[in-house]
């Protein structure tokens, strides 16, 4: 496990834990997507130990594909009217007060949809960690505000290569199982598309802008290694 650069990030949160005195401490982290935010608030996580940690993505707050279909949002899946932003206010105002037996709806990636009437159920913990690209937009509500940032050519290509690992492993009926028939050239192609046409628009517009509400950006190398931590005043 690489920890070098994140222990600025975990000695904050600590002390927000002992401030807390028994309370739950809400972060948020959020940032472009395949930035390695999973990762960061697995680092988190494990870095916290033993203390009580819990991650949550907000992708179970994603609007179902077909209710995105019927609102002609499909390609704008990830831009912030594809969530439903009040059982997002809802679920944090509720964790706050503590998170155990707090229901949050589950995400499947290989199916690429919520899944109904599936949710999962918080335990007791001392820290909530609450991951996604629009996360930090309820940043009036979080404890500490975490920005991960990179180029944005490095994020193209960890993205790309997401997309093909996840083409190379979709089984048969998954979302991802669409483009088996597509050779790499035509995967790296679409990828490019969706890059170019979705995800840069959503970034410019949308997440990007939420890095002012940070409290913390960690900025990564093109290995995933965290290049520096910055906090507050010190945003360039």
């Amino acid at each position: 496990m690489q920890t070098t650069g994140y222990e600025p990030v975990v000695d904050t949160i600590r002390d927000l834990v002992r401030a807390a005195a028994g309370g739950l401490v809400l972060v948020g982290v959020g940032g472009p997507v395949c930035v390695g935010k999973t990762t960061v608030s697995d680092r988190l996580r494990e870095l916290l130990a033993p203390m009580a940690v819990e991650v949550v993505t907000t992708d179970g707050f994603l609007l179902s594909s077909a209710e995105l279909d019927a609102r002609g949002l499909t390609m704008r899946k990830g831009f912030p009217e594809s969530y439903d932003e009040s059982a997002i206010r809802t679920f944090l105002a509720a964790v706050h007060t503590g998170s155990h037996g707090v229901l949050v709806p589950r995400y499947s990636h290989e199916l690429y949809d919520v899944v109904p009437g599936d949710p999962f159920e918080l335990a007791d913990a001392a820290v909530v960690i609450v991951e996604g690209v629009n996360v930090l937009r309820f940043h009036d509500v979080l404890d500490v505000s975490v920005y991960v940032d990179a180029a944005e050519p490095v994020i193209e290509a960890w993205y790309t290569e997401r997309f093909l690992g996840l083409c190379a492993v979709a089984t048969p009926g998954t979302f991802y199982a669409n483009f088996a028939a597509v050779d790499d050239v035509g995967r790296r192609e679409i990828a490019r598309h969706v890059w170019n046409t979705v995800n840069r628009v959503n970034l410019e517009s949308f997440i990007e802008p939420t890095r002012v509400n940070a409290s913390i950006v960690i900025e990564k190398a093109a290995d995933h290694s965290v290049a520096r931590v910055l906090f507050g005043d010190a945003f360039p």
